[in-house]
């Protein structure tokens, strides 16, 4: 099992190079919205959604695609961590 750190890193890691185009990694604290900063939009987001389920291995419902599950480091390790789980 994933440790909310080990996906946190995963997902600075993706975001920092698929997105931000750096190789200085992820600037920004875990909980910035990824929204408000620009970090994605919803062209991105598409992106970002197809990742995380082939990344991490689940499915993500269309009722789970809300910024409180996606907008954040934090949000969305906690999210990934709880489906991986069987929480949601």
């Amino acid at each position: 099992m994933d440790t909310y750190d080990a996906v946190a890193t995963r997902i600075r890691e993706y975001l920092s190079r698929n997105f931000l185009f750096s190789d200085q990694g992820f600037q920004y604290e875990d909980d910035a919205s990824f929204l408000e900063l620009g970090i994605i939009d919803s062209f991105a987001f598409v992106e970002l959604l197809q990742w995380v389920e082939e990344e991490f291995d689940i499915s993500v419902a269309d009722d789970e695609l809300v910024p409180d599950n996606f907008d954040s480091v934090c949000k969305l390790s906690s999210f990934i961590l709880g489906k991986r789980s069987g929480g949601t």
